[in-house]
């Protein structure tokens, strides 16, 4: 495309000013040459032919020849303003622009040239490139750049900070930024912006950003920690308003994998529980790193190729970066840092190279053509946070900081709610913990044992309790598998000599918040029966269950969890018992008896009656002394005896409503399995206290009619207790206050058939109608757990 008149006036100049540069070197003016060629660069378009034209070059040797500040002011000007891209920005350090703006800033000018000059740098150290890093090292930048953090002028102290945290993208100039004293100053500086005055998130983005970068170097990691810089990136990970910037600062820390010591004091500040929060959490939207940012603790092993993010190759990148690997025929797929879960067969012994210093730990190799044993390991946004947490999994006693609730749950909601299949390292994690027996008292204490039956096993996580939330099924075997397998882990760890030793001693001498978890955790990790009796019953776990159920909840899940145990303790107890049929409906029932009391009612009654009751509202029913004073002691010496009511045709019944008595009159007829007994009873979701049901019971206690009683309390139990019933419907059968009922309640409530989450909330529905007589509950559930009938005498359990 041939260049149009315009674009030649355009360009003129430009071409004008850079002759001018080139020919004139007088400081006056090449003052004002430069100061035109800054202001023509403000335009995108006249800076770019300025680049063309070859000014840089010419500017440049105006910094080293000028000696007149207001003309080198104007150079320093007019380089800034040509940095107005990153391609321009890489041109001018590829050009040798950065060095001679830095050895101008080393030699300590002027305070208005020590302005331009770090506005310049601060430009050109946008996205800094390896050219501007090594230039501004080289020139001996750095030293005065960390002195101007402090400069009284605030324009002159931000530029240098800023630059600064520039820096720290060129992996190269790192070690040397920190020993000039830039790790304390970027340090310092995010922190004075965090205080309660600081700014506000944007100002901090590139402090946070050159902070974690500081952690890839060993020195600066040091220099980091002693400065306070593992308090600061804690605190970053606590702060909701950082969750941008949360995957950065767990990938920084990473970098302290095999510092004993920051690891003591990353875990003492509460570390484990943030990471397991952020296993399941949104990603932030930071840039990734390029190459140049690598650790540069082994600079002549840099990776060459940017690694494909999310699998192997981004570990063994960094495992290479970081000087755990001298290559990548070092690392087998199947290596992991705290174990190698599938051995590689040997191979011939290799001379180490003299010259390549041990690091890291040993690795296994993978012979050179062979492809690896086992599938690459998914490395995912949830990888540098695993990598921690198997770490810290790896110490002797990890009880104190993985085993609690929150560290368990943010494992599992990650292995159970990952989009994709979850990291082989959670599930690894995991089964070290349940296998080390320093962590048996700890599962036990924190009711983790129960939490992972619950969530795994039985498929309910603290979210879906008390409200259902649907969740997907279609990994639901899987999870059972694990969950199972975790849980005999914990079994084998229970059932050894130290940990029956560990669970007498919580069981006998712990808090009494201990005592209960350990008696709600038994009978899910112990299966030998002479454990568990002599546990649950000899030495009072059992009571000492049952007996919590009354006393507030010590954990979010307690009743889901005590409901299980009681079931579980069930089985144990009875491991022939057959699931238990779902109650039958009066439909399901076998034919109703023939009705004895119904030829009374007819308009011709055979035989005819010779008494009638009168009832409150005025009802005057049938009946047959004979048979009435037969059918209980009450009416026989009623309507047979002394009382007045043996002369009377009409006798009184008081306190009877017409639904009430119904039963009653058919039941002293001879009537049994009429059906009359199902007429006084409301149907599921309507209150039994106060209903012509409770009525009718009552009267049948009063009348002396055990039979009726037994058979109204079946009727209540087929219809509340039923299909058609549900968890509430238990609680309501148990406020009648009646002991069969209440062992039919607790039945219900354990049968082996039952879905655990109805269980737990009829549960909770027989404790709130206990209310504080919790006798008749812990005597009902006590007698189905150990398989008696109400009222015989059980086994003798321990107080």
């Amino acid at each position: 495309m041939r260049e149009t008149r315009k674009d030649r006036t355009l360009k003129r100049p430009n071409f004008l000013s850079v002759t001018i540069l080139q020919c004139m070197k007088t400081d006056s003016i090449q003052n004002r040459t430069a100061r035109a060629l800054g202001n023509l660069a403000m335009e995108p378009e006249s800076c770019g032919d300025i680049h063309s034209a070859g000014a840089v070059p010419l500017l440049i040797e105006s910094l080293t020849a000028c000696q007149d500040s207001q003309c080198l002011q104007s150079v320093v000007r007019a380089l800034r303003n040509l940095a107005d891209s990153p391609q321009h920005r890489l041109a001018l350090a590829q050009q040798g622009a950065v060095r001679p703006l830095a050895e101008l800033l080393a030699a300590a000018p002027d305070p208005a040239l020590t302005l331009a000059l770090v506005r310049a740098l601060l430009e050109l150290s946008r996205g800094c490139s390896r050219a501007c890093a090594e230039q501004l090292s080289l020139g001996g930048g750095l030293g005065p750049l960390v002195s101007l953090a402090s400069h009284p002028k605030k324009a002159v102290r931000e530029a240098a900070i800023l630059i600064l945290a520039n820096l720290c993208a060129q992996g190269l100039v790192r070690p040397a930024l920190g020993n000039a004293g830039g790790v304390e100053v970027l340090l310092g500086e995010l922190q004075r912006r965090r205080g309660p005055s600081g700014a506000g998130p944007a100002s901090q983005q590139p402090l946070v950003r050159a902070v974690c970068l500081l952690c890839r170097e060993a020195i600066n990691r040091a220099r980091l920690r002693d400065a306070g810089g593992l308090e600061l990136l804690m605190g970053l990970l606590r702060d909701p308003r950082a969750s941008a910037w949360h995957p950065r600062v767990v990938a920084a820390l990473v970098g302290f994998l095999y510092d004993t010591g920051a690891l003591g004091r990353l875990q003492a500040l509460g570390l484990v529980p943030l990471l397991a929060g952020q296993l399941c959490g949104e990603a932030g939207d930071e840039e990734e790193e390029g190459k140049e940012a690598a650790s540069w603790d082994f600079p002549e092993e840099q990776t060459p190729e940017r690694v494909k993010a999310g699998s192997f190759r981004s570990l063994r990148s960094w495992l290479i970066s970081e000087g755990y690997a001298a290559g990548p025929g070092d690392i087998s797929p199947d290596w992991s840092p705290e174990r190698c879960p599938l051995p590689l067969p040997p191979e011939p012994a290799q001379p180490a190279s003299p010259a390549r210093p041990a690091r890291g730990p040993a690795l296994v190799r993978t012979p050179r053509g062979r492809s690896p044993a086992a599938p690459e390991e998914p490395w995912g946004r949830e990888g540098p946070a695993l990598l921690l947490l198997s770490r810290f999994s790896q110490a002797p006693d990890p009880s104190g900081a993985l085993v609690t609730g929150p560290a368990l749950c943010g494992l599992l909601a990650y292995v159970t709610g990952a989009p994709g299949p979850p990291s082989p390292r959670a599930l690894r994690i995991l089964a070290r913990l349940t296998c080390n027996p320093s962590c048996l008292e700890a599962f036990v204490r924190s009711y983790g044992a129960a939490l992972l039956r619950a969530w795994l096993v039985l498929g309910v996580a603290p979210d879906d309790w008390p409200t259902l939330r649907a969740r997907p099924l279609s990994l639901r075997s899987q999870h059972r598998e694990l969950g199972e397998m975790l849980l005999q882990n914990l079994t084998v760890q229970a059932e050894s000599p130290f940990g029956v030793g560990a669970l007498t001693h919580l069981l006998l001498s712990g808090s009494p918040e201990d005592r209960v978890a350990c008696a709600v955790t038994l009978p899910f990790i112990c299966r030998k029966p002479s454990l568990w009796r002599r546990l649950l019953l000899d030495q009072g776990g059992l009571r000492l269950l049952l007996s919590a159920l009354t006393r507030p909840a010590p954990h979010p899940l307690f009743f889901f969890f005590a409901a299980d145990s009681l079931s579980c303790l069930q089985g144990l107890m009875s491991p022939t018992m057959s699931p238990a049929l779902p109650p039958a409906t009066p439909s399901d029932l076998d034919p109703p008896s023939p009705c004895l009391y119904e030829p009374l009612l007819g308009p011709a009654p055979t035989p005819a009656p010779d008494l009638h009751f009168l009832l409150d509202s005025g009802l005057q029913l049938p009946a047959q002394r004979a048979a009435s004073s037969a059918a209980s002691p009450f009416f026989r010496a009623l309507l047979a005896g002394s009382f007045a009511e043996a002369q009377m045709d009409l006798v009184p019944l008081r306190g009877l409503s017409p639904s009430a008595a119904w039963p009653i009159l058919h039941h002293l007829h001879g009537c049994r399995g009429c059906g009359a007994a199902l007429g006084p009873i409301p149907p599921p979701g309507q209150a039994l206290l106060g209903s012509e049901a409770e009525e009718a019971l009552e009267a049948a206690g009063r009348f002396l009619l055990p039979g009726l009683e037994e058979e109204l309390e079946e009727a209540v139990g087929s219809i509340h207790l039923g299909p058609q019933g549900g968890p509430e419907s238990v609680g309501e059968v148990f406020r009648l206050g009646r002991p069969r009922l209440a062992a039919h309640c607790a039945r219900w409530t354990l049968g082996p058939g039952q879905c655990p989450r109805k269980r737990a909330l009829a549960l909770v529905g027989l404790v709130e109608a206990a209310g504080e007589e919790a006798g008749p509950l812990t005597e009902a559930l006590l007698a189905v757990v150990m398989g008696v009938e109400v009222g015989n005498k059980g086994p003798r359990l321990g107080c």
